[in-house]
């Protein structure tokens, strides 16, 4: 297949990258000559074409993979440059897209997004099994071609992805819920905790490791975010209204003593974030193990970790690191599968002389 790809930045040349190691032919188009010119010498792309209307001359699909602002604009302008091609495009909003589709173009249109991506950016950046086991969203309308959905939906799965077809609107109000609504709360309690001071003391002086967990996505690209908020905004607002309900429940529950209430809360959200890690592991929620390691602020000591569970064939299936400081160093929580890897890999760890224990998720600090 003679693919076109609009924007050559990380998900753009990741996407050429495992497309060419699929054996298509991949025309790029940056209107950044440097950015072009680094995705063809990385292997992003057969060839850079100088203009868009270039890329799609001859292909038989067109993708855009540039910020949501400037989707709609170019998915215009390739239907315009090619009167048969397949066009699709990878942003994180759907519903404005698909609204602005010409009317003779919207049989050829399927809009898309996958759920994947880096804070890395560039096509310095991209690497060709980013797509792999990522949901990748097909927001085809009631006008697009049944035959052009099928023939990409087969190539998202190509690409190693698990394409899942939905309504632009549905989309819309799934990832306002998943990703968009985090943002907006990571930025808010970021900027609360800056700007706090209780009787003088700066609380962002004093953060700890859930704090940094719960604001790291705080911040972000600024220009990228206030396109996609603004351009999701009704599902945002939606979503956001259905926080804002469930912070009342929770102040209501503290006001009046409600323990048992706090304990379903607390209960049925620890259940949730087990189910998403198992689902990214495709395993039971009950065969993964939480575990606390205490590590020392010295060189390779992660590495050192890493390395014993490896030569134990112990698979590390999550793992984050939260320091605490230069003296007490910090701990490294990882998630194995199955009771067996769990008390393996605490015996491993205690054997290198860490101190490694089981935990729930979320423990105090």
């Amino acid at each position: 297949m003679k693919v076109a790809i609009a924007g050559l930045g990380l998900m753009g040349g990741s996407l050429g990258l495992a497309l060419r190691e699929r054996g298509h032919d991949v025309t790029g188009y940056d209107r950044d000559p440097a950015e072009a010119a680094t995705a063809v010498e990385r292997g992003c792309a057969d060839r850079a074409a100088a203009s868009l209307a270039e890329a799609c001359a001859d292909a038989d699909l067109v993708v855009v993979a540039t910020p949501v602002s400037a989707i709609a604009g170019l998915v215009a302008e390739a239907l315009a440059a090619n009167p048969t091609a397949t066009v699709t495009d990878i942003g994180s909003t759907k519903g404005q897209i698909m609204a602005a589709v010409p009317a003779p173009g919207r049989a050829r249109m399927v809009g898309g997004h996958p759920i994947c991506g880096s804070e890395a950016h560039g096509a310095a950046a991209a690497r060709p099994e980013l797509y792999g086991g990522a949901t990748w969203f097909l927001t085809p309308t009631l006008e697009t071609d049944p035959e052009r959905l099928a023939q990409l939906h087969a190539l998202v799965g190509e690409v190693g992805a698990r394409p899942v077809v939905v309504d632009p609107d549905q989309h819309d109000r799934i990832v306002a819920l998943t990703s968009h609504v985090p943002h907006v709360l990571a930025n808010v309690l970021a900027l609360q905790v800056a700007e706090g001071d209780v009787d003088g003391h700066r609380p962002l002086d004093t953060t700890g490791g859930s704090f940094r967990d719960m604001t790291r996505v705080a911040g972000a690209n600024p220009a990228m975010w206030i396109d996609i908020l603004l351009d999701n905004r009704a599902a945002v607002l939606a979503a956001l209204d259905d926080a804002r309900g469930r912070l009342d429940a929770v102040s209501r529950a503290l006001e009046a003593g409600d323990a048992e209430y706090l304990a379903q809360w607390i209960g049925g959200a620890r259940e949730a974030r087990r189910e998403t890690l198992a689902r990214a592991h495709r395993t039971a929620p009950a065969d993964l193990v939480d575990l606390v390691v205490s590590v020392p602020d010295r060189p390779g000591a992660i590495s050192a970790i890493a390395l014993a569970l490896s030569a134990n064939g112990i698979n590390i299936e999550e793992f984050a690191l939260t320091h605490i400081s230069p003296e007490s160093g910090g701990e490294i929580r990882i998630v194995v599968a199955g009771d067996a890897q769990a008390d393996r890999a605490v015996e491993v760890l205690r054997a290198e002389g860490c101190a490694a224990f089981r935990a729930e998720p979320g423990g105090a600090e």
